[in-house]
């Protein structure tokens, strides 16, 4: 091939991969909406470990909560990805992996504390990420976010709750 005919190719190239990256170009939420499922089911699953390792009834019951409220606020994310045209992540990130990983090796209130802890900061985390995503315009998601926020808001104060207890075993 001469060298004008190998430019021209890349040149089309260039324009054709700009030209998807503009197509490509996320619509607002769907960030969100991938990380919010994505969050539900790491909630969904350490509520369920703090229902096998905990030492204290308190957590064991917010675990239940977790999995309940999280099972069905997943449930709703999934819906809306779907209706935005993304596909919903069917497992946790790696950090929250990661997280789930170092819990598993705990027990009793060694798990109690820091179950409660990561809860505290996740919540307080979510609660700003969530209240940011409901005040969006634009965003398909900001209804699912407008509607699980007062649940998250209960989880992070039994969350505080169960840290201010000390969540002992009663």
């Amino acid at each position: 091939m001469n060298a004008k005919l190998i430019r021209s190719i890349g040149l089309a190239t260039a324009l054709a991969g700009s030209t998807f990256g503009a197509l490509a170009k996320e619509q607002p939420g769907q960030a969100f909406i991938t990380k919010a499922i994505q969050g539900n089911l790491a909630e969904a699953a350490l509520g369920q470990l703090a229902q096998q390792k905990s030492a204290s009834d308190g957590v064991r019951s917010f675990g239940q909560q977790l999995v309940t409220d999280h099972t069905a606020a997943n449930q709703r994310a999934t819906a809306v990805a779907s209706q935005m045209g993304v596909t919903p992540p069917t497992e946790p990130d790696k950090k929250q992996k990661a997280m789930y990983d170092k819990m598993a090796k705990l027990t009793g209130d060694a798990f109690d504390r820091q179950f409660v802890k990561h809860m505290v900061d996740d919540h307080k985390k979510d609660v700003a990420d969530y209240q940011k995503a409901a005040k969006r315009p634009n965003n398909p998601a900001a209804g699912y976010a407008s509607e699980t926020l007062p649940t998250l808001q209960q989880h992070l104060q039994t969350a505080q709750a169960l840290a201010k207890s000390g969540t002992r075993s009663r």
